[in-house]
C-alpha cells in the first residue's frame, strides 16, 4: 500500500501545470453536483402544511407525555388548483419499532398530492416510541387518524366518503387491521371527533406484513406489537387475512416476488380472502425487488406500482374532479 501511494505522489509531481488545472476542475465539478444532488433533495422534502395532535390532551393509554408518546399527524393538502377532494392516511413501515418517515412518508405524500390528493402522514406509537407501545396502541392511533380527517373535511377539503389507508411493511399490517377493524363511530361521544366512523373507503397495501401467523409473518414485526408469547386469539384477531368480510374496503395490494422481510404469500393471502368475500380487489407481484422499495425510483420493473394505484384509484371513481 506505500509504494503505491509513493508511486501515486510521485506521479502527481511529474503532471504538467495543464494536467493539475484539469484534475482541480474536475473535482470542483464533483462538489458542485453533489451540492446541487443536495439541494434538490432538501427541496423535495417540504414540510407539512399542518401538524395535528390526534389526542391534544394525551392519548388512551399514554405511558407519558414525550413526543412519542403523542400520536399526530402531518397534513400535506392538495394544491386548490389540483385537487380531487380525496384523501389517505399513510401509515410508513418500521417493523412497529421505528417509522421510515422519508420514503414511506414524505415522498408518498408528495405523489399524492401530485395527484390532487390530500395525504396525511401518520407517527403512530410502536415498541420504541415514547415510554414503549403494542397493541391496542397503533390501531388506536390508525383509528383516529381517519376520524380526525373526516371531522376536518371541510377545512382539509377533503371528501369524507373518499378517504383511504396506506400503508408498507409493518405500516401495511396496521393499515389492513384498521380495513378489517372498525365502527360506525359514537353517535353520543361528547368528544365530536369520536362521532366519526373509521372504516377506510379504500385501502393500499405495499409490501406489507399481513398474517401474524408463524408460517409466513414478519417475526420482528409480531413480537413488537403482540410480544413473544402472544395468546393464540389474539394472533387470530390480528392476522388479518382472517378478518376479511364483505365490509372489507376496495384493496389495491403489491409486493415483490423474492422480498426476503416479508414473504409475498402476505399479499396473496389477503387478495384470496378478498376475492372469497368478494370485496374489489387488484394484487401486483413483481419478480425482483428487496423490501422497503417506497416508490422504487431505482427499479424501473417495480416502480410502475404507483401508476398502476393511480390508474386503479381513477377506475375506482376515487380520482375525480380537479387533478382526477
Amino acid at each position: 500500500m506505500h509504494v503505491a501511494l509513493r508511486r501515486l505522489h510521485v506521479y502527481v509531481l511529474r503532471l504538467q501545470p495543464r494536467h493539475i488545472r484539469f484534475l482541480a476542475l474536475v473535482v470542483a465539478l464533483g462538489v458542485v453536483a453533489s451540492a446541487s444532488i443536495a439541494n434538490v433533495d432538501t427541496a423535495a422534502a417540504r414540510e407539512p402544511d399542518e401538524l395535528a395532535l390526534l389526542w391534544p390532551d394525551g392519548a388512551p393509554g399514554a405511558k407519558g407525555t414525550a413526543d412519542g408518546d403523542r400520536p399526530e399527524l402531518m397534513v400535506y393538502l392538495a394544491a386548490a388548483d389540483k385537487n380531487t377532494g380525496a384523501g389517505v392516511v399513510v401509515c410508513p413501515g418500521g417493523g412497529y419499532g421505528h417509522l421510515a418517515m422519508d420514503h414511506e412518508g414524505r415522498q408518498i405524500a408528495d405523489w399524492f398530492n401530485s395527484l390532487g390528493v390530500s395525504a396525511f402522514v401518520l407517527k403512530y406509537r410502536h415498541r420504541a416510541s415514547g415510554a414503549g407501545y403494542g397493541h391496542p396502541a397503533p390501531l388506536d392511533d390508525a383509528q383516529r387518524a381517519i376520524r380526525t380527517v373526516r371531522s376536518k373535511a371541510e377545512a382539509w377539503k377533503v371528501d369524507a366518503k373518499r378517504l383511504g389507508i396506506m400503508g408498507f411493511s409493518a405500516g401495511g399490517h396496521l393499515a389492513s387491521t384498521a380495513a378489517t377493524h372498525f365502527d360506525d363511530g359514537k353517535a353520543d361521544a361528547a368528544d365530536a371527533i369520536e362521532r366519526q366512523g373509521c372504516r377506510p373507503d379504500f385501502a393500499i397495501l405495499c409490501y406489507a406484513v399481513i398474517t401474524l401467523d408463524d408460517a409466513h409473518t414478519h417475526q420482528g414485526s409480531k413480537r413488537n406489537l403482540i410480544g413473544t408469547e402472544p395468546d393464540a386469539k389474539l394472533v387470530e384477531l390480528l392476522s388479518n387475512e382472517k378478518q376479511v368480510t364483505e365490509k372489507t374496503p376496495p384493496t389495491f395490494l403489491w409486493s415483490t416476488g423474492d422480498d426476503g422481510a416479508v414473504p409475498v404469500e402476505n399479499s396473496v393471502l389477503f387478495y384470496l380472502a378478498l376475492r372469497k368475500a368478494r370485496v374489489p380487489a387488484e394484487l401486483h407481484v413483481y419478480e425482483h425487488g428487496r423490501h422497503g422499495l417506497g416508490l422504487a425510483k431505482d427499479l424501473p420493473a417495480v416502480s410502475v406500482w404507483s401508476e398502476q394505484c393511480a390508474t386503479w384509484l381513477r377506475h375506482r371513481g376515487i380520482l375525480k374532479g380537479a387533478g382526477g
